[in-house]
């Protein structure tokens, strides 16, 4: 009788492990399957990272208890090894250096969320910015690309852009002024130590959130280098989402009612990321120089919108970061949305995350060199 339970147990870890590996296979087809068509494999493609450490925890369980079976997960994570290279960094070559090597041009990029506080006064909002501010200066990059940027011309709030000229000693700049009437700006920026000799924007359709892809040509060295930064559309979840979010991983309530406002938001904004990074693939494609993209996608390295805008760029973080390298704060552990994308033009010398628990974004720094 016991070895009947041991072979429907043996027979029931085979089963799980082979649907584990199914449906692990189906999130790798999440790149390239267009979410306008095929959305729900992109809904799927966001557990990669839970159904990636199933399959491992299947694979060692094998190891120990029975090796033969460890095929399975094998398999699996070999058909999908270009999602899982792009999901993990494998780069052990050593720490961060602040100092930079001569030749080599710093790039950062943040989504810094308003800076927090956008009136003038002391409170513990204002006091996190200036934080913000001194850790930006600290990186001493010599491009700086932001995501959610502030700026005001009243006297009452906070004009960031002279700060950053005039504290941070960033000369040049280009910032689209798409004025709402009220003496305030939302948007993406990009700063420079180096002149910006052309620079321009796009914006993305709508009915999606009034972003745009930035660009500034800095001219480096008698060289010119095409920056681009955006903010791709988030997924715009309000605290009752946040409050479901945590009500369905309690189980409380009904999880089929938590579930819907959620998943209707995350399948519109998985398609209208996949169109506006359409947009940035074509825009950058007929850039006349070499360049880097930077910004927050929204969006997970298993996806439809990273491998279409990625192509075939470098991932600063993949090419010297190690880890999962997850840049937003929150929800899951797993979520790398912001990148840093140089073209081959390039060679990536150091990367750095830093972890400030300032805006909900990490800040990203990296040192390129340009090809000679």
């Amino acid at each position: 009788m016991a070895g009947t339970y041991r072979l429907i147990l043996k027979r029931s870890f085979i089963f799980l492990n082979g649907l584990t590996a199914v449906i692990f296979l189906l999130t790798c087809l999440a790149p390239y399957l267009n979410p306008t068509q095929w959305w729900f494999f992109s809904i799927l493609g966001l557990g990669f990272a839970f159904i990636l450490i199933l399959l491992f925890g299947f694979l060692l369980f094998w190891l120990f208890v029975s090796p033969r079976f460890i095929f399975i997960s094998l398999i699996a994570l070999a058909i999908g090894w270009k999602s899982l290279a792009s999901f993990f960094g494998f780069d052990i070559s050593g720490a961060y250096d602040l100092r930079k090597e001569k030749g080599s041009i710093r790039v950062a990029s943040w989504n810094v969320a308003r800076f927090i506080e956008l009136m003038r006064n002391n409170n513990k909002g204002s006091q996190t910015r200036l934080k913000m501010l001194d850790l930006i200066k600290a990186q001493k990059a010599d491009v700086l690309c932001m995501q959610e940027f502030y700026q005001s011309t009243d006297s009452s709030r906070y004009n960031n852009i002279k700060y950053i000229q005039e504290k941070l000693g960033y000369r040049y700049y280009y910032f689209c002024w798409d004025g709402d009437g009220d003496k305030q700006w939302f948007g993406q920026i990009i700063f420079s130590r180096y002149p910006i000799v052309d620079s321009g924007k796009i914006n993305y359709p709508r009915p999606s959130q009034p972003e745009s892809l930035l660009y500034a040509d800095v001219l480096y060295k008698g060289d010119t280098i095409r920056f681009y930064t955006t903010h791709l559309q988030s997924v715009q979840f309000k605290k009752q989402d946040f409050e479901s979010i945590e009500e369905i991983k309690n189980r409380e309530d009904s999880i089929l009612e938590n579930s819907k406002s959620i998943f209707s938001k995350l399948k519109r904004g998985i398609i209208y990321r996949s169109r506006q990074a359409k947009i940035v693939k074509e825009a950058t494609r007929q850039s006349p120089h070499p360049y880097v993209i930077t910004g927050d996608f929204n969006d997970v390295p298993n996806s439809y919108t990273y491998f279409t805008i990625r192509g075939e760029l470098q991932d600063a973080f993949l090419e010297k970061g190690f880890g999962i390298g997850r840049t937003y704060s929150g929800l899951s552990p797993t979520l790398r949305i912001d990148y840093i994308l140089p073209t081959h033009d390039f060679t990536v010398k150091q990367f750095n995350r830093v972890v400030r628990d300032y805006s909900d974004h990490y800040l990203l720094v990296a040192d390129l060199e340009l090809k000679k």
